[in-house]
């Protein structure tokens, strides 16, 4: 017997997988239903609207991101390569900040939009310590650029080979 747990936990992987794959704006509640053998309906049921959905899978990164925030690093190194592996175990999840819900920084208070680019500002904060000068600022943009969109358009490699090369091309900056 399929229990509601079952049923949720279906829908969020398909729905991991189908935003991963395709992108959170074209992915439909239909789609999802389609990929777990159920109807658009039952989908809504469990999450309606859509954003339930991303929610819900934001939820574990979130956390995760705020306990990397809340670490003392022993040094700029050692917070990259924690960055790194983070991005790289949540490059689903990023690319759906990345396509849908980053953009500009005109957001409204409390919406996912503004949690994000507070994640984004602590993250460049750890990066380049205090005070820093321009070229670190514009180096340690350059490292986030390149790690967000890294892991976001590279989905169809194997997370070791992405977090391996990721790893050694921020580690340059």
């Amino acid at each position: 017997m399929t229990t509601a747990d079952d049923t949720r936990s279906r829908i969020l992987a398909a729905a991991r997988e189908l935003f991963a794959e395709r992108g959170y704006a074209a992915t439909s509640l239909a789609d999802i239903a389609a990929a777990v053998g159920l109807t658009k309906t039952a989908v809504a049921y469990h999450f309606h609207p859509k954003d339930r959905l991303a929610a819900e899978l934001l939820s574990p990164a979130a956390d995760d991101m705020l306990q990397l925030l809340g670490t003392d690093h022993a040094n700029r190194a050692d917070f990259v390569e924690a960055l790194v592996s983070f991005a790289v175990r949540y490059r689903s999840v990023i690319r759906l900040f990345m396509e849908d819900l980053s953009a500009d920084d005109s957001v409204s208070p409390g919406s996912k939009r503004e949690t994000v680019r507070t994640f984004r500002d602590e993250i460049h904060a750890k990066l380049v310590g205090d005070d820093p000068g321009p070229d670190v600022r514009l180096k340690s943009w350059a490292l986030l650029g390149a790690l967000l969109w890294g892991v976001v358009k590279t989905m169809d490699l194997p997370e070791e080979q992405v977090r391996t090369v990721l790893l050694e091309s921020c580690r340059a900056f």
